[in-house]
């Protein structure tokens, strides 16, 4: 059975190590759509598993991005503890 590129996005962003990110071109290539950048942050912004570690998804420019707050702080503050970024 093809895995669709939802189930594909998932899996990846779900190994992203914690301190390590990911772009959400990155991603998107990963799953096999180089240019669907935009339909993997649709699916992080939707996701509900506190398992799949999304706020590890950033845009290419080097900006942060939105996030859906699944963990209950802000997605900067998440990425300061864990050690992907400096305050």
């Amino acid at each position: 059975m093809k895995k669709d590129f939802k189930q594909k996005v998932l899996e990846i962003v779900a190994k992203i190590p914690k301190g390590s990110l990911m772009t959400y071109k990155g991603v998107a290539t990963k799953a096999g759509n180089p240019n669907a950048s935009r339909a993997v942050g649709t699916i992080m912004a939707g996701n509900q598993d506190k398992n799949i570690p999304c706020h590890r998804v950033i845009r290419s420019d080097g900006k942060i991005g939105e996030y859906n707050g699944l963990q209950g702080t802000d997605k900067r503050a998440l990425l300061i503890k864990e050690g992907a970024i400096k305050k």
